[in-house]
């Protein structure tokens, strides 16, 4: 007696024939711009906690210390959201490799701003919480982008088109 297709056979030639992606139209239909909006809500969530932390550790550390602190802190939380949401990547696979190669992106965003506070005490060696703020905002502009290229091009190439 012959059957018919049991029911995982039939799913699974089902899955095989839909679009592993979703089509998108517009500007959408660019990986990069997809993960660049993805990127932007990550850094802005991590970009405030990074600045209340630094507020926060201002008065007791220091400009510089409460700086590096800050970013290495909340270095962790964004390489972790930009690893699962941006760029798409799930499991536990390189995880502890992507973590370590995101201390080397937050290096570089450390030398960055950390710059930009001792411009800021070079030419104003009064400068308010609020001055330094500015200050590590704005150079944090000039990070942000250094970091995107860097976890696109080095730390997560391989999910470079999702």
């Amino acid at each position: 007696m012959r059957e018919g297709p049991s029911a995982p056979t039939v799913l699974e030639s089902t899955a095989r024939r839909l679009p592993a992606t979703r089509h998108y139209r517009g500007i959408l239909r660019f990986p990069v711009v997809r993960q660049l909006l993805r990127f932007s809500g990550v850094g802005i969530v991590c970009t405030a906690a990074s600045l209340g932390l630094y507020a926060l550790l201002r008065p007791w550390l220091g400009a510089q210390p409460a700086n590096a602190l800050a970013l290495v802190l909340t270095s962790l939380l964004n390489t972790a959201l930009n690893r699962r949401l941006t760029f798409k990547i799930a499991g536990g696979q390189r995880r502890h490799r992507d973590h370590l190669n995101g201390l080397v992106v937050i290096a570089v965003a450390l030398v960055i701003t950390g710059s930009s506070l001792g411009v800021l005490h070079w030419f104003n060696p009064d400068a308010t919480v609020g001055d330094e703020l500015v200050a590590t905002t704005l150079s944090g502009f000039l990070a942000t982008g250094v970091r995107f290229s860097m976890l696109r091009h080095w730390i997560f190439r391989r999910a470079r088109h999702r």
